[in-house]
């Protein structure tokens, strides 16, 4: 179901606030929002931080779900500020527009110079849901099973060993092949421009059905990445023994260590993160900008 577009009556706002720049905006964001008419909410790590001379009449985020109380999240950081935002909306449907505070952020796209040019752009309702694709990881192993979701990817490695692993991957109870390498990559079409591409994966378009699956420095060049439908189920273990310390993390920021007799389940989440979007944005002029294609040189 797409996230009705209407004017909003509330925000969030969540912050990397170890950045200077994110303090420098926060009193012009409050000061827009109060000249809107626009409740802002914080979180209780922007709430703890507050100078003792912060004049602003705000409401605070006190659990998950409080999330669904407001009519969308202003993230100011980077990449990694709107995958946390991401994992903490989760299935609540909240749309996340991103405010690019750092050198390089494909997910926040919004620099400060039209930060407000934007913002008035959504006050005004004048803007567009892009569905992002969740993928949900299940680790199977003696303990009881845990489950993860991820927007960007989910990473198995060599963790604690310095030799190369082997991985089995099956789609769809399907054979696919054993990968002996220093881990494998499964990501969304979000995060087929993340470390995916550092390893040699493909662009996908996040409006593309499909996940990729693409090797860390794989011992033999004929292991290539391979795209997948979005419906097909992904089993992934170990039948060589010594791949003991494992790690699996989650967009990059959460860790979990496995076993040899660990077994790996991702598929498709139940759940989509709705971005806010405007029409007049290009997906290629934002490839352009980040990767420096057409400059003389490349």
């Amino acid at each position: 179901m797409t996230k009705e577009i209407t004017k909003p009556h509330s925000f969030g706002i969540w912050g990397n606030t170890d950045k200077p720049k994110f303090w420098e905006l926060l009193e012009p964001i409050l000061k827009w929002a109060e000249q809107k008419k626009i409740i802002p909410f914080i979180t209780t790590r922007i709430k703890d931080q507050l100078p003792n001379s912060f004049k602003y009449k705000v409401q605070v985020i006190e659990s998950a779900d409080d999330f669904q109380n407001i009519d969308f999240l202003l993230t100011l950081g980077g990449d990694g500020t709107m995958l946390s935002a991401a994992r903490a909306v989760e299935h609540r449907e909240t749309p996340i527009l991103g405010i690019h505070l750092g050198e390089l952020g494909f997910l926040a796209k919004i620099t400060t110079d039209v930060m407000f040019e934007r913002l008035d752009m959504v006050a005004d309702a004048n803007y567009e849901i892009q569905k992002r694709m969740v993928l949900k990881g299940q680790i199977m192993n003696s303990k009881a099973p845990s489950t993860f979701y991820a927007l960007n990817d989910f990473v198995i490695d060599r963790g604690k060993s310095h030799r190369l692993i082997t991985l089995r991957l099956k789609a769809n109870d399907r054979y696919v092949a054993d990968y002996k390498a220093d881990g494998l990559i499964v990501g969304t079409p979000t995060g087929s421009t993340a470390y995916a591409l550092s390893a040699g994966g493909p662009i996908i378009m996040p409006k593309l059905k499909a996940m990729v699956v693409v090797p860390i420095s794989p011992h033999t060049l004929n292991l290539r990445p391979i795209v997948l439908p979005d419906d097909q189920t992904l089993e992934i273990t170990f039948p060589i023994d010594g791949n003991d310390g494992l790690a699996f993390a989650i967009d990059g920021q959460v860790n979990q260590y496995l076993d040899q007799n660990s077994k790996i389940i991702i598929k498709k989440a139940p759940y989509d993160i709705n971005m806010i979007d405007y029409k007049d944005s290009n997906y290629f002029d934002n490839l352009q900008q980040k990767m420096g294609w057409g400059r003389r040189g490349n």
